[in-house]
Parts: structure tokens; C-alpha cells; sequence
């Protein structure tokens, strides 16, 4: 056999047929020896080569790698054992010929020869205009990630059109692709980030990007990625990514301000939950001196404040009459002295100012004479008690309705300490440092609203213990950066004897690090903390397997803003949810209000009281004894997790060395990921009951096609609905971005489930069905309607339909109607879903079957109100379909089509294919003989 190894290794197409039969059985030691020894007996190895590669197949389903690539890996390793085989050596009239075959092998059929042939056949020194032809023809033949690839591998950046090599991968979701192109060229960066914030311009459309690029076809969730929303995220992150002015992207900075507008009025009028105060100062915070957003702020007070507010903002910003909304002029000229805002808040702001502005004289001027000091003194303590009077008379004690209503701080003014003095930090680091203390740690930091820049500092620092509380003011400098603060925050967090008890302390960590720049220099170690958050994941986990009547406190979603993450704690454990009012407010103004400062004490003292309360009781929350093994156990679980996706990573990128994301955010735990839990119990379609966000619309209709009960959000529908739905009816949430966050704490664990909004439809339902271990058969294929969800039909002979059609008026042309070709069905409804194609096999649906007698055959309704649709039945179809099928939900006309083998065959790999599947009956009648319309 070794002799006719020789004899084939001499001819590269016989080695290459040998080396594919190998490879098809999977031989692949073997095949490795033969390629070895081929490689030997190639008279000229590097010409041989391409002709074993340009005959290899390209990418094959299921393989993690082709052929080709496995050849030139054995090629690379036979090299290194014939060091005298290079380009070099090759005479310079066939050199330049191997460099172009080379260069033609480099397409999208064969994505990982690219490495290997540029080094073996030195495709850099090849002339410069040669390689930009070659890219051209690339982008040419659509493949742009090969041309971008290509010019990254050869440092050709600057020398091809940024736009016509960016704008194609960006549309195909490849704008990682795009980033690695101009990381590291400072213009392109800009201009790729210009071109992106140009897309955010209200007059944009997709429409000029198709006629630039016509060969490009574009899917529609590829389009949907197009907008401003998702633009504008990924402009602010390259932004900071590249360290670019704002100012070069004034589209998206105008989006991010214009957004922050509208959540900051669905916050104060909707929701209700802003302070007034507090969102006055994140208003103009926002609005600034831009006059189009301050027309928009006026147009939304006109929605959403009323008609008075929305004149009294305009006088403030002293808008023009020709730019206000209707009606806001006339208002202005209405209000009363004493209802003109611009000059009330001037008056205020005059106020606050002066009061400031004498203390600093006092603070100032050390040499005034002694009776000076003391006149002006005098004067300084009546107007400041004035003052007092109008800015700080809130008192400490809140009302009964807010004790009746939120959790209670349960010590007195007394003793909470605001500390903004090295020696009051010493009194507070006596106290939470002794061993065995339990510290309640919080912080405060201003909220970005509209904010350019992502990094935020901490602007106060709680600190609880029991029967005390120590406010620490980092915005008061001199305090926050001496050495002395930064020694007291790293002892306190890697002190192994105190416990640290915070609620989702990654983001207060985060804050900390753009505080304190000496932590990224030398870490923080982070010795003895609980993040109660892990613990309530673990309540909320132990709740969802012992059904809601095991939970400790039911959390119902009512009329004001449901609760969540620590109030939702809170409340579930002690009773009474946190007043979360100031949680948005102004931390870096001071003086701080009376309610901040409250609202500051709550925040942390709250964690020592439901510690407390869990480490009395732990099992009747579903806790193991010790919980801070909770926390050792959620990390244990995180590594162990993050060397998974490592190497789901590291078997992706073997398969395809390019990565490819998605224009989105960062995606929580997606179902059909591998889990260390073992799969739930096997369940028909029909036991599953989920509620589908407005954004997935289309994964509804196909999980309805498999049978599955699901109810689909309109556009207009709040997400809150979806919790709602999902209590009152028992389903599962499947939702995906942002909404994901607020739905999750409305549900028990594991009932909200989060999709990858870049994958399609059918992949999003495969990934549902295989989370839940949903196995659908033949049977459950159109069980339902898609429309509708109902699954109930009404089975229709032939004669009945063609008798309605006649009486009806749809059969006057019907010796001209056309016939379809045999094998296909014409539905000329608005979305058709035929049944089954002529000549496959018949099956009986798991569906509820409607008698004829439900039909009133004067109007043509079903007893629910639906209309038949008789307007969408071909009469072409009537000669060959012998039944109708008729939802009684909403009146849609289906019939027996080619819709069905599609979907069996999109759906295989879920499907449950037995022989009492395969071999079904034909559709079963339950009401018996077909009466007469």
C-alpha cells in the first residue's frame, strides 16, 4: 500500500480525492500520514499545493473545519521538517503566478486559509496595487469580511475606502469586524464614528445605504438594527473607546439628551417617582443651553405637565413665540405674577446664591475689625434662618402615610453622623472596624442623565451599624482624596473580621474605581462581604421550585412602579418596600436635604435589618444556614461559568477566526446554554404557556405554529403588561434588552427568560423549546393559529366553501381563475399559513374542533364575534382542495399547502419523530357527519 501512496502522493488531484475519501470517514489520523508523506513526493510542493486546495470543498454543515484548512495545517507541519521549502527558492517568472492563485483561494468559502497562505506565500511583498485590486474584487463578489481581513492582515487600512469597507460589515452585524479595521488610525476612527452618528439624524433613511451599496441584501432584523436607539449606544461606547470629542457626534448626544428627556417625564408624571426638586435639577441639567431641547421640554410639559408648567418653563428659557406649541403663548400671557416661573426660580437661585456668597465673606476676610465680625455675623444668622425657612424645613419624621407606606429607619437624627472632617472619619472608623462588626455598606453617586461621559464618582459613602449610621461626603475634596479616607476604605473592605453586607455592589465598585485612582493602580481586595443580591437570586430560585405558595411575601405588580431589586428585598422580607423618591436625586449638590439624608441612612441600615432577619430563619426563605456561603457559592458557579464560555469561545473561533457580533447590548444567560442542571421533564407544546414582548413578535408566531400557548404584546402595550399576563395566567416572559432587568423581579426565578434580539425568529424558538424540553410532533404543527392563538377550527368540505363563495360574489370569474401547479398552494391572504402540500402525509392536529352549527350562515360569524374571511380563498384552489379550515378565533381561511413540510424541516432538530407520528390519519372530525350550510 505504501508504493501506491507514492505513486498518488506524486499527482496532487489524485492525493487530494484520497485525502477528501479520508476525510469524509473521518479517518483523520490517517489522513494526516498520507498528507505527510504526499507533501514528500510533490516535485513542486508550493504549486502542488494550490492544486490540492483549489479542489477542496468548502464549508460543510457540522463541521467545526474544512477540509483545506485541516490540509494546510499538515502542510504547515511538514514545513517545519523542509526548512528549504519557501517562496525564495521558487524562480521569480512563477513566483508572482503562485502569489495570485494564493490570493484567489482567499473568499468566504474558505475562511481559514488566510494566515497560513499569507505566510507561506509571503503575500505581503506583493505590489501594492495588486493587493488593493484584489480587495476591490473582494468587496465586489460581497465578500467584505474577507477584504477587511485581508487589509488588516496587510496593514492596508489607509489605502482602501473606510466607508466601503465598514458600511457592509456593519450592516451584517459586524461592527467588531469594523472596530478592528480602524483601531489604531486615528482619522479613520473619527470618521467611522462619524458616519455612525450621521445615521442617527432624524432625516436618515436605509434607503440611501441601499442605493450606495445595491448589491448588498440586508435581512430585515439587519435593517432593524439601522436606528438611532441601537446607534446611538454604540457611538457613545466607541467614543469612549477611542477617546473621541463629543462634539464630533452631536446626532447621538442629542439622542442620548432627548432620551434621558422622556424617562426623566415618565419618571416624575407616570411613574411618580422623582421629587419634584430632583427632577427640576436633572431637567435642566439636561436641557442646558440647547434650544431645541428646551422647545422639546416644552412640548413634552404641554403632554405631560399641563399647559401652565409648559408656559412657565418657555418664560424661563425665554423661548420664541413662532417656536411654541399652540396654546403655550397664549398661557404666558394669562399666568399671574406669582405663577411666572422664570422670575420665581431666579429668585430662589438668588437666594441660595447670596447666602453662599456671604459666608465665603466672612470665611474670607480674617483682618475684620471684631464689631464688624459680629454685625455681619448677626445679620448672616437671620437671614440664614429665613432661608432655612423656604429651602430646608422638611422635617426628620416623616408622615404616617409614609410609615403606614415604606420601611422605617429605626434610630433617630441623633445618630446619623455626616462626616466631612478626618476627625469624625476617625470616630467612624473606631467603630467599624472592631472584629466581629457587621457593617451595612451603600454608596451615592449623581445619575448621568443626558452625561456624555459613562464614569461616575461617588459622591457619598453609607456606612450602618447597629444603632449608628456615618455618612461619608466625598465631594467635600480635601476629605475625600488625604491619604487617611483612602487607608480607612481599603481596611474596611479587605478586613477579613467585619462583614460587609451591599446589594448589587459590582456597580458601587465601579464607581469607587473612577473615585479613587489609586485603587486600579493597587487592587482592592475585597475580604468578608455578602452582596445581598446573590442571596435574593437564591430566595427567588428556592420560591419559583416550591410554587408561589412558598413564597415568604407575595409582591403583586400594582398601579405605581412595581418594586425591585433591594426595596423588592426589602419588602418581601420585612414587609415594607424602601421610599426609593430620592433615589435619583442630586448627591453632589449640598447641602443635602433633609429627605436625601434620610433616604442615605435607609438605604444601608435596611441591609442589617434583613440580614438579620434571614439569619434567624433561613430555611423559611429557602436559605441554607450559613449565607455567606451563598456568596463563595455564586463564585464558585461564576468561574466555572466563565471557563465554559471560554471554551465555547475557543470551539467557535477555531471553526471561524473572525468574530462576529451584534449592533446591541450585552445579552443576560440565554436559554438552551449549557447549564450544570440537568434537563426539566419532557412536556407537550401545549403545557407550555408563555407571554411574548412586543419586540418578538415574530418567535410568537412560530412558537404558535408548534403549538405552544402565547400571548404577543402589541406595540402599544407597556412591558409591564407582560408581567401582569405572566401572573394572572401563569406564563413565562420571554422578552430581550433592556425590559429584561425591570421583568425579571416581578417573576419567580427561571419565569422571565431573556433572547438574543440578533439571532432570528426560528433560532429563538429552537432555543425556547430546548430550555423548556418542549418535544412537539407532527401533530402540534399548526395546533394552533398563528394569528390569534386560539386552537380551535372549523373543518369546511369543498361544496360548503364554494357554495359560500358563490352566494357571496367571489365566483364570477371562476372559469378564468388559474389552477396552480400541482405541488403548490397560492394564498393570497395577508399572511398565509397552508396547512399541508398535496401528496405528503396527512396528520390529525392536537387541536379543538368546532362544529358547523357554530358558523351563523347569515353573517358569517363564529359565536366569539370573529368574521369568516371569505375574501382571502383563492378560487383557483377550489378543483383541487377538498377541505378548509377555518380558525374560529378569528375567522382566517387555511388550507392543505406546502407550508407544513417547511416548517418540519426548519423544526427537525426539536421535533419528536416516532411511528406513531410518522404514520398519522388523516384529520379526525369529532362533530361526525358534515351537515349542510
Amino acid at each position: 500500500m505504501s508504493q501506491a501512496t507514492q505513486q498518488l502522493g506524486a499527482d496532487p488531484t489524485a492525493l487530494r480525492e484520497q485525502l477528501f475519501d479520508f476525510w469524509t470517514r473521518k479517518e483523520f489520523e490517517t489522513l494526516r500520514a498520507v498528507a505527510f508523506k504526499g507533501f514528500s513526493d510533490f516535485q513542486t510542493p508550493l504549486e502542488d499545493l494550490l492544486c490540492v486546495l483549489e479542489g477542496c470543498p468548502g464549508r460543510q454543515k457540522g463541521k467545526a473545519t474544512t477540509m483545506g484548512h485541516s490540509i494546510l495545517m499538515e502542510f504547515e507541519r511538514w514545513r517545519r521538517t523542509h526548512p528549504k521549502v519557501t517562496l525564495q527558492a521558487v524562480p521569480e517568472v512563477s513566483k508572482l503566478g503562485l502569489q495570485r492563485r494564493a490570493l484567489r483561494l482567499l473568499t468566504d468559502a474558505q475562511p481559514s486559509f488566510m494566515d497560513p497562505l499569507i505566510d507561506i506565500y509571503q503575500l505581503g511583498n506583493l505590489d501594492r496595487s495588486i493587493l488593493r485590486l484584489h480587495i476591490i474584487k473582494l468587496q465586489a463578489v460581497s465578500c467584505y469580511r474577507e477584504a477587511a481581513l485581508l487589509s488588516m492582515k496587510l496593514e492596508f487600512q489607509n489605502e482602501v475606502d473606510m466607508e466601503e469597507m465598514c458600511v457592509p460589515l456593519i450592516l451584517q452585524d459586524k461592527l467588531p469586524m469594523a472596530e478592528s479595521f480602524v483601531r489604531g488610525h486615528p482619522k479613520l476612527e473619527e470618521r467611522m464614528l462619524t458616519l455612525l452618528d450621521s445615521w442617527c439624524h432624524p432625516d436618515f433613511s436605509i434607503a440611501q445605504l441601499r442605493r450606495q451599496f445595491p448589491r448588498l441584501s440586508l435581512s430585515k432584523h439587519q435593517t432593524d438594527q439601522i436606528q438611532p436607539k441601537m446607534l446611538s449606544k454604540q457611538v457613545f461606547r466607541l467614543m469612549e473607546k477611542f477617546n473621541i470629542d463629543p462634539g464630533l457626534c452631536p446626532n447621538s448626544v442629542y439622542k442620548r439628551k432627548s432620551d434621558s428627556m422622556r424617562f426623566l417625564m415618565y419618571k416624575r408624571f407616570v411613574e411618580k417617582g422623582m421629587s419634584e426638586e430632583n427632577w427640576r435639577d436633572h431637567v435642566q441639567s439636561t436641557v442646558a443651553d440647547d434650544p431645541e431641547l428646551q422647545i422639546q421640554l416644552v412640548e413634552l410639559m404641554v403632554k405631560y405637565g399641563g399647559m401652565v408648567n409648559a408656559a412657565q418653563w418657555s418664560l424661563h428659557y425665554g423661548l420664541p413665540k413662532d417656536r411654541l406649541p399652540f396654546g403655550v403663548w397664549d398661557t404666558q400671557e394669562s399666568l399671574p405674577p406669582s405663577l411666572r416661573y422664570r422670575d420665581v426660580e431666579r429668585m430662589k437661585e438668588n437666594k441660595c446664591n447670596l447666602s453662599v456668597n456671604l459666608r465665603l465673606c466672612v470665611v474670607r476676610c480674617p483682618h475684620t475689625h471684631s464689631l464688624s465680625h459680629i454685625f455681619i455675623h448677626s445679620i448672616l444668622c437671620l437671614f440664614f434662618r429665613e432661608v432655612s425657612k423656604g429651602c430646608n424645613a422638611e422635617s426628620w419624621d416623616p408622615s404616617q402615610a409614609h410609615r403606614d407606606r415604606f420601611y422605617q429607619l429605626p434610630i433617630t437624627r441623633d445618630h446619623v453622623h455626616f462626616l466631612e472632617t478626618l476627625e469624625g472619619l476617625q470616630c467612624c472608623r473606631d467603630t467599624v472596624l472592631q472584629p466581629g462588626c457587621i457593617v451595612g455598606v451603600d454608596m451615592e453617586w449623581r445619575a448621568g442623565f443626558g452625561a456624555v461621559s459613562p464614569q461616575q464618582r461617588v459622591a457619598l459613602i453609607q456606612l450602618a451599624v447597629p444603632g449608628q449610621v456615618f455618612l461619608l461626603d466625598l465631594c467635600a475634596h480635601g476629605f475625600s482624596q488625604h491619604n487617611t479616607t483612602v487607608t480607612f476604605i481599603r481596611s474596611l473592605f479587605s478586613a477579613t473580621t467585619v462583614l460587609k453586607l451591599g446589594y448589587g455592589m459590582a456597580g458601587d465598585l465601579k464607581c469607587l474605581l473612577a473615585t479613587w485612582a489609586q485603587f486600579s493602580e493597587e487592587p482592592l481586595k475585597m475580604e468578608g462581604v455578602l452582596d445581598l443580591l446573590n442571596v435574593h437570586q437564591q430566595m427567588q430560585r428556592s420560591t419559583s421550585s416550591r410554587g408561589s405558595s412558598g413564597s415568604p411575601r407575595g409582591v403583586l405588580v400594582g398601579e405605581g412602579p412595581a418594586e425591585k431589586g433591594l426595596s423588592l428585598l426589602v419588602q418581601q422580607v420585612l414587609g415594607k418596600p424602601l421610599d426609593k423618591m430620592e433615589q435619583l436625586s442630586n448627591w453632589e449638590r449640598r447641602p443635602l436635604r433633609t429627605s436625601q439624608l434620610r433616604y442615605a441612612a435607609v438605604d444601608a441600615y435596611c441591609l442589617l435589618d434583613v440580614y438579620s432577619a434571614l439569619s434567624r430563619d433561613p430555611a423559611c426563605f429557602g436559605l441554607p444556614q450559613d449565607l455567606c456561603s451563598i456568596s463563595s457559592l455564586q463564585t464558585e458557579k461564576s468561574k466555572e461559568e466563565k471557563k465554559k464560555q471560554a471554551r465555547r469561545r475557543g470551539a467557535r473561533q477555531e471553526s471561524d477566526p473572525a468574530p462576529t457580533l451584534t449592533l446591541g447590548p450585552e445579552k443576560s444567560p440565554q436559554p438552551g446554554e449549557e447549564s450544570q442542571s440537568p434537563l426539566p421533564p419532557r412536556m407537550a407544546p401545549q403545557q407550555l404557556r408563555v407571554v411574548c414582548d412586543n419586540m418578538l413578535q415574530g418567535l410568537g408566531r412560530y412558537l404558535r405554529c408548534l403549538g405552544v400557548d402565547v400571548v404577543v404584546l402589541e406595540n402599544t402595550d407597556d412591558h409591564r403588561v407582560a408581567a401582569q399576563l405572566a401572573q394572572e395566567d401563569g406564563r413565562v416572559i420571554l422578552t430581550c434588552g433592556q425590559p429584561y432587568q425591570t421583568l425579571k423581579s416581578q417573576v419567580g426565578e427561571g419565569r422571565c427568560i431573556a433572547l438574543d434580539c440578533s439571532e432570528k425568529a426560528r433560532e429563538q424558538a429552537v432555543r425556547v423549546l430546548k430550555h423548556f424540553n418542549v418535544q412537539p410532533t407532527q401533530s402540534d404543527i399548526f395546533s394552533r393559529c398563528q394569528v390569534c392563538n386560539s386552537d380551535q377550527y372549523l373543518k369546511m368540505p369543498r361544496e360548503n366553501m364554494t357554495r359560500l363563495l358563490k352566494e357571496r360574489g367571489f365566483l364570477q370569474q371562476q372559469q378564468q381563475a388559474p389552477v396552480p401547479p400541482e405541488g403548490e398552494t397560492w394564498d393570497d391572504s395577508p399572511s398565509p399559513a397552508p396547512f399541508l402540500a398535496p401528496g405528503a402525509p396527512r396528520y390529525s392536529p392536537h387541536c379543538r374542533w368546532a362544529p358547523l352549527s357554530d358558523l351563523d350562515s347569515t353573517t358569517l360569524t363564529f359565536p366569539r364575534g370573529a368574521v369568516l374571511q371569505l375574501h382571502t380563498v383563492p378560487p383557483g384552489l377550489l378543483p383541487r382542495i377538498p377541505f378548509f379550515f377555518i380558525c374560529t378565533g378569528c375567522g382566517k381561511i387555511f388550507w392543505e399547502g406546502s407550508h407544513f413540510s417547511r416548517v418540519l424541516s426548519q423544526f427537525q432538530e426539536v421535533l419528536c419523530i416516532t411511528e406513531d407520528t410518522e404514520d398519522t390519519p388523516e384529520f379526525f372530525n369529532p362533530t361526525g357527519p358534515t351537515p349542510n350550510l
